[in-house]
């Protein structure tokens, strides 16, 4: 396949839109959602603009298709960006017009469920930005993260090479949307090890191309946005897991799954995110924490040892369900370049 390319940026004063293409969830949360939109018009000088679906639970995905195609058309709108995540963007994707998205080609910011959205975009030709969702990133209570805010920033309105770096510290532990209290102060931060790196013997550049390892799952059983094996070629795989908290060994099957469809092999690089280790469903200890992710990063390499021995990988990277949360470019050009210890995207 082509090259992606890259959309026009929006300027400070553009309107971008913002939809829900998985779930109404701000709805039924209305204060990080608002508190997103207000960041977006206040610190980043955008002017939100909202779809008819977007605080709408169970909106059918022909209405939720409608929003996106009515967003990527409108010619004033420079940007589409998803509210948050869910489980059901799978089935939007049957309704959307290819060539209406093809013509009108935005930036498209969203991560989680919207990996379906992402993929599709990307084999259009059109580079998208995994991360950044209205109600997380922006609405993130206290204040924004100041490393996912300049991440933001960049792939928002810059283009060219920005590099990542290890945050010191992250969050996990999350509070209740519906609690005033919650939103009076920045969520708890603990000391972060850092990156760790598997094989990093070469330099790796290439195209990205990835998601979340759950999303993955279902659109390769859908037989949905899954090129021939070759195509992902000298790409550079990133992947995440959600606050689902799939353990170690469904995400090895679902490595195991990828390897044995011949996908793993391609890449010489991965880049896998850190691991949500917390849930209100899973309330894990710190010390369980550490197990869990611990446990992941032993499950994916033994996929990598059997099906891809030479990919290089990184560990604990920002991407994903973070806090910070660094933006990663799907189709755009990663470079990992292993003897520096360096990771540069470009937006």
């Amino acid at each position: 396949m082509t090259a992606p390319r890259y959309p026009a940026k929006p300027r400070p004063g553009d309107k971008v839109a913002i939809v829900s293409p998985s779930s109404g969830l701000p709805g039924l949360f209305p204060a990080p959602f608002e508190l997103g939109l207000h960041r977006l018009r206040e610190d980043f000088g955008l002017v939100p603009v909202e779809y008819p679906a977007t605080r709408t639970m169970h909106a059918t995905p022909g209405q939720r298709a409608a929003d996106l195609h009515a967003a990527f058309a409108d010619p004033e709108i420079k940007a589409v960006i998803a509210s948050i995540g869910g489980d059901d963007q799978i089935t939007v994707l049957p309704h959307l017009d290819r060539e209406l998205l093809r013509t009108h080609p935005k930036p498209f910011l969203g991560y989680s469920d919207n990996t379906n959205l992402l993929l599709l975009l990307r084999n259009l030709g059109i580079v998208g930005y995994h991360g950044g969702c209205a109600m997380v990133q922006f609405g993130r209570p206290g204040a924004l993260h100041p490393m996912t805010a300049d991440s933001l920033r960049a792939a928002l309105f810059t283009s060219g090479p920005y590099e990542l770096a290890p945050a010191t510290a992250s969050g996990d532990v999350e509070r209740p949307w519906d609690a005033p209290r919650t939103f009076a102060s920045e969520p708890a931060m603990e000391p972060a090890g850092g990156w760790s790196w598997h094989r990093a013997d070469r330099v790796v550049e290439g195209p990205g191309w990835g998601g979340e390892v759950e999303v993955l799952s279902w659109l390769l059983m859908a037989g949905r946005e899954i090129l021939p094996p070759e195509d992902y070629a000298g790409n550079v795989l990133f992947l995440e897991t959600s606050e689902e908290l799939p353990g170690a060994e469904t995400v090895h099957r679902i490595l195991r799954s990828m390897g044995e469809r011949g996908l793993l092999r391609q890449f010489p690089a991965l880049l896998m995110g850190r691991a949500k280790s917390w849930s209100f469903e899973k309330p894990l200890t710190a010390p369980e924490r550490a197990r869990f992710r611990a446990e992941q990063r032993t499950a994916v390499l033994r996929a990598l040892d059997r099906y891809a021995p030479e990919t290089m990988a990184v560990f604990d990277v920002d991407l994903g369900h973070t806090d910070p949360q660094v933006v990663i470019p799907v189709g755009g050009r990663i470079r990992v370049d292993g003897p520096a210890r360096r990771i540069t995207v470009t937006y």
